[in-house]
């Protein structure tokens, strides 16, 4: 067997697409390790490495070739293997043929009826020696390209491959082997490429690999090149901020933008550069997106947080004359910054309310009408959000939030969002407050669009949740209502994102905002307008409002899924179908607890038990009382339960119990305080318990019958008013 060691596998091409680089190495190192996985073999945790001009990975400890494998083939029972005289028959010599052997080489397997399914059989039982890894390697290479998340491919030169850029050179070793391949077109070797400028290839010849270990090192101490992305990503992360310290500021680092400069370079320096300081008159969100929009620089901020007349570009070369390096940046940035200016004066010569007849030019979608109509459907539902929200002031606050949702498509069409799509909402917050509006509106234009993306804020003022909220539920019961629901991986309209963020704009903003009636509204104002004209409005309002609240609890599901709430955790919750999300959460949050309390397991499977019992007993048309009014100590009940009907006295502990912790459940659940509630009813667990290993429920005396169901009605109604914790699994599994 050949010794493990280190697989080496790197695929050299043109320049990849430098914001899908990190998912393509990711997904690239992860196929190849599962492909080794599926042969059978055994080995470390995979190493990847991606730069602008390479995908690789090397995967430590890599045996040559696979483990051998016992094999068991069963053939013909041993009934229809041989005749009355024990000569084989037709069937078990086929057998013998398929696996080449002579009959009397196979084996008799019996299986006892304790170990599964009982029998004899004829089998042949032998050992399979293990491919090699060079025999298997072009296979999984070829498998695993073919399943890369790639934005898009393309063909070269006279070939029939594909790749997401055209490949020169593949390397592919074990230890200090070369696997011998063809990838892509390409034969592989061991000879790498350094950086483009640094280490020439048409002058140096490559890097000749000694060993698939020393890949990394050969590269950066030769060739010029850091080939791990995080370590170059963290290299740039201090050097920029190295940078920005010595300016007297701090670099404002956007995640994304690290990342681009990352697949961008592959020996990276900072370079800081300065740009005229009168631009520092321009708002900060329209220097920031031209610096990091058009230039991929980062900005810096001085200590109270104004941005400074200084940005730091990520260059990919060393070089010997860095102040050419700093002034050709610099005389980069001027123009974009002049054009930003122009586009900024050239926007406030109108107000944003004077843009809002030319919304009625641009359709907002085919079949929903215009961006003007949008607007006022948008500015309606606003209103009625904030005043739902209830709080004080809650008067001028809907004034507000109609007022900014009206406003809030209007700098849609202006040169600067036009220039920076990205700047929408923002540039509308910044042209409102210029115009006099109230602040109130303004930053509520400004966060209509929050959150923007999985981390971002919520709105921070409530006119601007009111007007964030409408503006997605808009959307969706729009694009629901005419049928365009999301399929698979397409949501052109990014409806997803947008049920989530009105649902975590409720839940964290503490809104206690019922959602089919807001659905309801929003879908309403749809049905209103002539473009669903000629259909059963009705019956597109029932649809289209079933359809987005069934899309909007699968986004709340995967929501608290991301949080490591357990599905039966929510499913329990989802089966009292609370119509608030903020109760829902709260909800969540109580069963959770519960879950884990050492009671909890019990109590489910009793309240299992007490359903199923109610459900036979419905089935059978045996009748039980309503619950009514809680129970009281030491006299008769309502819903049917009399102490003077209890014989054993398991019954009368657990009425007991429930007479006293009753009415202190009962107002907590009034209060919506679902934890204490049920830590409380926790307390019934000994009194279920012995109930059900003493008492008959289903006794032939009809009235004890009776009480007896409706004291396991009101303990199934008790807990159900939170959630049915029936539904919940041990929470060990």
């Amino acid at each position: 067997m050949i010794a493990p060691n280190d697989l080496l596998v790197e695929i050299g091409a043109e320049e990849l697409p430098p914001k899908a680089l990190r998912n393509i190495s990711e997904a690239f190192a992860a196929e190849i390790a599962a492909e080794l996985d599926a042969a059978g073999f055994v080995h470390g945790v995979p190493v990847p490495y991606a730069t602008p001009r390479r995908l690789a990975v090397r995967i430590p400890g890599v045996p040559g070739t696979q483990p051998d494998r016992d094999i068991e083939r069963r053939g013909p029972p041993l009934a229809q293997a041989f005749d009355d005289k024990g000569a084989p028959t037709r069937a078990a010599l086929g057998f013998a043929k398929s696996v080449g052997v002579e009959v009397d080489r196979l084996v008799r397997l019996t299986i006892p009826a304790s170990a599964g399914r009982a029998g004899a059989w004829l089998a042949h039982r032998f050992t399979e020696t293990g491919a090699t890894l060079a025999s298997l390697l072009p296979g999984m290479l070829e498998r695993t390209l073919e399943r890369l998340p790639a934005p898009r491919r393309m063909r070269w030169a006279d070939r029939d491959t594909e790749f997401v850029r055209p490949v020169h050179w593949v390397v592919l070793m074990h230890g200090g082997e070369v696997v011998e391949a063809e990838i892509l077109g390409v034969r592989s070797g061991r000879v790498t490429r350094g950086h483009r400028f640094h280490h020439d290839f048409r002058r140096t010849g490559g890097i000749a690999l000694e060993d698939a270990g020393r890949y990394e090192a050969a590269l950066r101490d030769e060739g010029r090149v850091v080939a791990g992305f995080e370590a170059r990503m963290e290299i740039i992360r201090e050097q920029v901020e190295r940078e920005a310290r010595a300016l007297g500021g701090r670099a404002l680092i956007d995640p994304d933008l690290l990342e681009e400069n990352t697949a961008l370079v592959e020996w990276p320096v900072a370079v800081a550069g300065h740009f005229d300081a009168a631009f520092l008159a321009l708002p900060d969100a329209v220097l920031t997106a031209t610096m990091q929009g058009h230039q991929r620089y980062f900005p810096v901020a001085g200590e109270d947080g104004a941005l400074m007349p200084h940005f730091i570009a990520v260059s990919n070369i060393a070089s010997r004359d860095v102040e050419t390096v700093r002034k050709g940046n610099e005389r980069v940035i001027r123009p974009r910054l002049s054009d930003a200016a122009y586009f900024f004066d050239a926007d406030r010569r109108r107000t944003l309310e004077s843009r809002l007849e030319g919304l009625g030019d641009v359709v907002f979608q085919r079949k929903l009408g215009t961006l003007h109509a949008k607007a006022q459907r948008v500015s309606a539902l606003a209103g009625r959000v904030a005043e739902a929200m209830g709080r004080s002031g809650g008067a001028a606050e809907a004034s507000h939030a109609r007022r900014a949702g009206l406003l809030s498509k209007c700098d849609l069409l202006t040169e600067m969002v036009s220039e920076f799509p990205e700047l929408q909402g923002r540039m509308g917050c910044e042209y409102a407050r210029r115009d006099g509006e109230p602040e109130a509106v303004a930053a509520a234009i400004g966060e209509v669009y929050m959150p923007r993306f999985a981390d971002d804020a919520i709105p921070a003022t409530p006119a601007g949740r009111a007007v964030a909220i409408a503006d997605k539920l808009d959307t969706l019961a729009g694009i629901f209502g005419i049928g365009q629901a999301p399929s698979g991986d397409k949501d052109p309209y990014a409806l997803r994102r947008a049920a989530l963020g009105v649902l975590r704009i409720i839940i964290e903003a503490d809104l206690d905002l019922d959602l089919d009636e807001m659905i309801d509204a929003a879908v309403r104002g749809h049905i209103i307008e002539r473009q669903l004209a000629g259909r059963d409005k009705e019956s597109v309002l029932r649809q289209a409002k079933k359809e987005v609240r069934r899309f909007m609890i699968e986004r709340l599901r995967a929501w608290f899924a991301d949080r490591s709430i357990p599905a039966d955790v929510f499913n329990a919750v989802l089966a009292r179908d609370p119509a608030r999300p903020l109760d829902f959460a709260h909800r969540v949050r109580a069963v959770e607890a519960f879950r884990a309390l050492p009671e909890a397991a019990s109590l489910a499977a009793a309240n299992k038990r007490i359903r199923n019992i109610l459900r036979q007993a419905e089935q059978a048309g045996i009748g039980i009382p309503p619950v009514g009014s809680p129970l009281s100590r030491g006299g008769a009940g309502s819903a049917g339960v009399a102490d003077s009907l209890f014989r054993e006295d398991a019954e009368r502990n657990l009425a007991a119990m429930l007479a006293e912790i009753e009415p202190h459940a009962r107002g907590m659940l009034d209060a919506g305080e679902y934890t204490d509630a049920l830590t409380s009813l926790a307390g019934l667990r000994d009194g279920v318990d012995a109930f059900f290993d003493t008492v008959k429920v289903m006794d032939e005396d009809e009235k004890l019958r009776g009480n007896r169901l409706a004291l396991l009605a009101r303990i199934g109604a008790l807990f159900m008013e939170t959630a049915d914790i029936s539904l919940l699994q041990p929470a060990s599994e």
